[in-house]
């Protein structure tokens, strides 16, 4: 099935997005982050969007609004979260509720059937997504209900983005994603001026302070998936943010873009509950790409994870 092939493609591309934002929130708040890949996806989907034909409709506009408002919530309350922590746990429990939130509503509600290897391939898949989530080095702690309910409401903003998605009609191009943008950009801009309007009556340092990365750092996309191997402290304040910061904030924006482009094709080619499986196991593009540009070795666990990916992935492309 060719939408397991691409939405399993498209997780990595997602944690490709989430890599390039973890390394500009080293210097840039997350909110910031998440602002500036939202507008930048925005313009992409706008030059794509001359190129694609498409459908407006009222219907197709509220979906890809609310899938926008759902982004928000999702980053809010993973932020809230991971802040408790412990990032071992809940990281992997938001992902596995990202993905069977979608999965439950496209089994039941959907009506969709898969075969049994396919039912398979969830389960494996599922195992895949825990182990992908996985974050090295920590020790183990109990959470906190808090933390626990907010990890599983990020999860279900999360899927709730995706069923939203899958709501729109297949003739409406790239409407619902740009609506989406635009929702989760103008909502982060307003959060973004409105710090900034509270640093800039401290001066320069302020407006620096305003925009810097504090607490704890982690770059996200607008749908709210984050880069979790390489959360940590924020720096000591700064008076300058370089560009380089903002260059991959920007190049996050471009990549996510491109990563929701073949999420949404995938689910116009096959079923939501196989999708949003693939789709969660997007740590495993952050874990590759940063074996291969930070030279970061493979936990023996997510080298397992990523295994079970791939092995679930040819399951679901069969089912």
């Amino acid at each position: 099935m060719p939408a397991a092939v691409l939405a399993l493609l498209g997780a990595f591309v997602y944690g490709s997005a989430d890599f390039l934002g973890g390394l500009a929130a080293r210097r840039l708040r997350s909110i910031v982050v998440t602002c500036v890949a939202a507008l930048a996806g925005l313009v992409v989907l706008g030059v794509m969007y001359p190129f694609v034909e498409e459908r407006w409709t009222v219907a197709d506009v509220a979906w890809g609004a609310l899938s926008g408002v759902f982004g928000v919530v999702a980053i809010g309350l993973l932020y809230a979260c991971l802040a408790i922590g412990p990032m071992s746990i809940l990281s992997p429990l938001t992902a596995v509720v990202s993905a069977i939130a979608p999965m439950v509503w496209g089994l039941t509600i959907g009506g969709e059937e898969l075969s049994p290897i396919g039912y398979a391939g969830l389960g494996i898949a599922l195992v895949a997504v825990v182990l992908v989530g996985f974050i090295p080095g920590q020790g183990v702690v109990r959470p906190s209900l808090r933390g626990v309910v907010m990890a599983i409401g990020s999860g279900l903003a999360i899927g709730a983005f995706l069923i939203a998605m899958d709501q729109t009609h297949p003739e409406s191009g790239v409407v619902p994603l740009l609506v989406n943008r635009a929702t989760n950009g103008l909502i982060t801009a307003i959060i973004v001026v409105l710090l900034v309007r509270r640093g800039r009556g401290r001066g320069q340092r302020g407006m620096a302070a305003a925009l810097a990365a504090q607490g704890t750092v982690l770059g996200a996309t607008p749908t709210g998936r984050a880069d979790l191997e390489h959360a940590g402290t924020a720096p000591p304040p700064v008076t300058a943010i370089p560009r380089s910061a903002w260059g991959l904030a920007l190049a996050c924006g471009v990549v996510d873009a491109i990563a929701n482009v073949m999420m949404f094709v995938a689910l116009r080619l096959g079923d939501l509950s196989i999708v949003s499986a693939l789709t969660a196991m997007y740590p495993a593009g952050t874990i590759v790409l940063a074996a291969l540009v930070l030279r970061e070795r493979i936990a023996v666990v997510q080298g397992l994870g990523l295994a079970l990916a791939l092995t679930a992935g040819a399951m679901l492309a069969v089912a």
